[in-house]
């Protein structure tokens, strides 16, 4: 009787520790105290730690090609990076993260990513100079979106998108939403009745309505990677260097242009935040995963958008359609067969 006591006191603090940290590591359904929602504690993806890379010398590397991908979230084996989805109550104050709909027990990549960018846990760097936009090498993280670089101290009390100035440069840019503009605006009044004008005598509008970007929006993630052989241990490698969220960019008109990266993350940075959150299993809720392990154990779908060459070109510069797929299979192709050979006798 003594031990069964003991039994149930360990339990319920247990129980009571993890609802502790429920809201620290990663999104916990909270129920009442001494209610465990379930059979036992889920404490391992909470709690886990990152498992760090092994090290590589660059004389140990006899081979490497760089390679940048595509996971187009349509894909079905890709759902677990697409669901669940998220949303906002309209009208929300941009600062006031309490009114943003997101899943109690699990959220997506894109919902993680963009709640440790705003709290400032991840540092996002522009996809382009914003001085020069013609070279889009923001995959190269050159240019760091920081308070501190546009003269702000980033002491925000724990959320890093309250001050005013660095959130309206995010917006100005077009990494977390988009401005709507009216192409009919109405001037502002004064007390007589006239078009308000500004210091400078120009006329003054209502500022433009803002679109916060919700995970249904999010159509791809671009993956920057380095694919090669260590000889130190005798394997092919590969390395995950830089994630890209994706949207599709439209004309005036509401039609469908392309594409448009928002902002690029380092991707080493962003596995201490991706090792504590999970991935739904398909087919048993026992054998979850963290979002770190899903890209580790390389389980999802992607297809070859561009490797390094001699003309830094993109597949897109010089194939298209189905002959792009198969220019995109052929590297990949390359790529195994080097393995394949490399131990062939």
């Amino acid at each position: 009787m003594k031990r069964l006591i003991l039994l149930c006191v360990c339990v319920l603090m247990g129980v009571g520790s993890a609802l502790a940290q429920g809201d620290i590591r990663g999104p916990i359904a909270n129920p009442s105290p001494g209610v465990l929602d379930g059979v036992y504690v889920k404490e391992h993806i909470p709690t886990k730690k990152v498992v760090p890379y092994e090290f590589v010398r660059e004389a140990d590397v006899a081979w490497s090609k760089r390679v940048w991908r595509a996971i187009d979230l349509r894909e079905k084996f890709n759902h677990p990076l697409y669901y669940p989805l998220d949303d906002f109550r309209d009208g929300m104050d941009p600062t006031d993260l309490a009114q943003w709909r997101r899943n109690p027990t699990r959220w997506s990549l894109w919902t993680i990513l963009r709640y440790h960018v705003m709290t400032g846990d991840l540092t996002i760097y522009s996809p382009f100079d914003p001085d020069w936009q013609k070279w889009r090498d923001g995959d190269m993280f050159k240019y760091p979106v920081t308070p501190e670089k546009y003269g702000m101290s980033g002491n925000t009390g724990g959320n890093f998108f309250t001050d005013s100035v660095f959130r309206q440069y995010v917006m100005d840019f077009q990494y977390l939403g988009m401005e709507i503009k009216d192409p009919n605006p109405i001037a502002l009044r004064d007390q007589y009745g006239y078009d308000s004008v500004n210091a400078n005598g120009e006329t003054v509008y209502p500022p433009s309505d803002f679109k916060w970007y919700t995970g249904e929006e999010i159509v791809q993630y671009r993956v920057k990677e380095d694919w090669f052989f260590d000889n130190e241990r005798s394997v092919l490698d590969v390395r995950i260097i830089g994630i890209c969220p994706v949207v599709y960019n439209y004309d005036q008109n509401g039609n469908i242009t392309g594409y448009k990266e928002l902002f690029w993350i380092y991707f080493p940075e962003a596995r201490y935040v991706l090792q504590n959150f999970f991935v739904q299993s398909r087919h048993n809720d026992s054998q979850r995963m963290s979002f770190d392990d899903l890209f580790w154990k390389r389980m999802f779908q992607s297809y070859i958008i561009k490797e390094s060459n001699l003309y830094d070109r993109d597949l897109r510069d010089y194939r298209a359609g189905i002959d792009a797929l198969l220019e995109s299979e052929k590297i990949k192709d390359k790529i195994f067969m080097f393995e394949h050979d490399l131990w062939s006798f």
